[in-house]
């Protein structure tokens, strides 16, 4: 069978073959360019910054871009397997991961427009090089500034800074944006009243989880509201504790003590009368100081 290519189709080809060639290429000299230091680490190095990578792609930044892309979740990805930790997304500061800030510097350089690597500049960085998150994340609003997404992304980095005044305008600025939800500008209220409340932290995680489209995003977002739900009841769990303490003289020796309250008060219970924490674990309680503890192997558990 004999097949006709058109001039179209030729055009096309050569285009497809190029790009690959180009991408393989910057590959080939990147690795060219990158050395395993001394036997006590085997960190690697890259010498090609943003702009020399821009310009080595032969124009296909894009593809390039979503290398840089997938070897800046690669690096991260074997750092934590390799630390054997069960780390949070937002918590790898203890990691040394010396080259995400390049890596998803230079993701953005190519491809200014790909936001992926901005949002996870704003939830991994911050614990690793708060300063480099801010600057990269700025970066993305001053290419994309009709992106209100960027500016959530901007106020979350200042927010877990404690910086609530800088969160605020933030978030005020993100709202004015074309397109901009309703919750941006009351997130910015928040900020301006109770920005260190644990309901505005649990306003900005659920956001988190409804707006993020990468899953390990969204799989800590879910985890950080687990936490926060489970840190509620248990503040309730310590009121009836307490108001059993003031009428009995004494600390509950079991929840079965407390079975009436907690009934009333709907908190679910296991078979055995002990309240439940959003996870689905026992609360803990220790009679000898009328204390209520969220059990560390709970997935609702804090984990810092």
């Amino acid at each position: 069978m004999k097949v006709t290519w058109t001039k179209p189709d030729g055009l096309l080809l050569l285009t497809i073959v190029i790009g690959l060639a180009g991408v393989v290429g910057v590959s080939r000299l990147i690795d060219s360019q990158r050395y395993v230091s001394k036997a006590t680490t085997d960190e690697e190095h890259l010498y090609l910054n943003g702009p020399t990578v821009k310009r080595a792609s032969l124009g296909f930044n894009g593809l390039v871009a979503d290398w840089y892309w997938m070897r800046s979740l690669q690096y991260v990805g074997r750092k934590v397997l390799a630390s054997g930790q069960g780390l949070q997304l937002d918590n790898l500061g203890t990691l040394n991961l010396k080259l995400l800030a390049p890596l998803l510097d230079t993701a953005t350089t190519l491809d200014p427009q790909f936001m992926e690597p901005y949002e996870y500049a704003a939830i991994v960085l911050p614990t690793i090089d708060v300063q480099e998150a801010t600057r990269i994340t700025n970066k993305g609003i001053a290419a994309n500034p009709s992106s209100w997404r960027l500016y959530q992304h901007l106020g979350y980095i200042y927010w877990e800074r404690h910086d609530y005044t800088a969160a605020q305008q933030t978030y005020s600025q993100g709202a004015k944006l074309p397109g901009a939800p309703a919750w941006m500008e009351a997130m910015s209220a928040r900020m301006a009243v109770e920005g260190g409340s644990r309901g505005t932290a649990q306003e900005i995680y659920r956001r988190m989880y409804e707006q993020s489209g990468d899953d390990k995003v969204k799989e800590m977002a879910k985890r950080r509201l687990l936490e926060l739900s489970a840190l509620d009841l248990q503040d309730g769990l310590r009121g009836t504790v307490e108001s059993y303490k003031s009428q009995s003289g004494k600390c509950p020796s079991s929840w079965q003590e407390l079975g009436p309250a907690l009934r009333s008060s709907k908190m679910k219970l296991d078979q055995t009368g002990a309240p439940i924490d959003p996870a689905g674990v026992p609360y803990l309680l220790t009679n000898d100081k009328c204390e209520v503890k969220i059990d560390p192997k709970s997935e609702a558990a804090e984990k810092r």
